[in-house]
């Protein structure tokens, strides 16, 4: 995911490297009665794609986190995409009215998609993390 995308993220390869694999089965076993990962995976258990969705403590909405889906899966005639985000509504909506997104100003392909189902601008801004000269733009939409 971060090789792909990296401005998709808040974090870097190397960090994400240096995660021990415990960190990152804690992150798919779904443990948290604040969050929900969705996970599209083959028959032969390879990962095409993930969407999250986070409902941070004193937040009235949830976001929509962790969003990839493998290239070669990408595009409405595979479905994975919108499959993971059906997923992730239908769990935002037994907490709220509206999901919210934070997208990087240059991942136009992901701008393009939120756009495609529903997501607009809210006019919240803030600069994205890992340089400060870019922005993060958040969106939402009504469920």
């Amino acid at each position: 995911m971060l090789e792909d995308t990296p401005i998709a993220f808040l974090e870097t390869l190397e960090a994400a490297h240096a995660h021990p694999e415990e960190h990152w089965r804690r992150r798919a076993a779904n443990g948290s009665s604040t969050s929900r990962l969705f996970c599209a995976v083959t028959d032969d258990g390879r990962w095409l794609g993930t969407m999250g969705g986070f409902h941070a403590t004193g937040s009235p909405d949830p976001h929509l986190v962790g969003v990839y889906v493998t290239p070669s899966r990408r595009g409405p005639a595979h479905g994975v995409a919108d499959a993971l985000l059906d997923a992730v509504v239908g769990w935002a909506r037994l907490r709220s009215g509206r999901l919210l997104l934070e997208v990087h100003e240059h991942n136009l392909p992901a701008i393009r998609y939120y756009e495609r189902h529903g997501f607009t601008f809210t006019g919240r801004t803030q600069p994205y993390p890992l340089d400060r000269t870019a922005l993060e733009l958040e969106m939402a939409v009504e469920l």
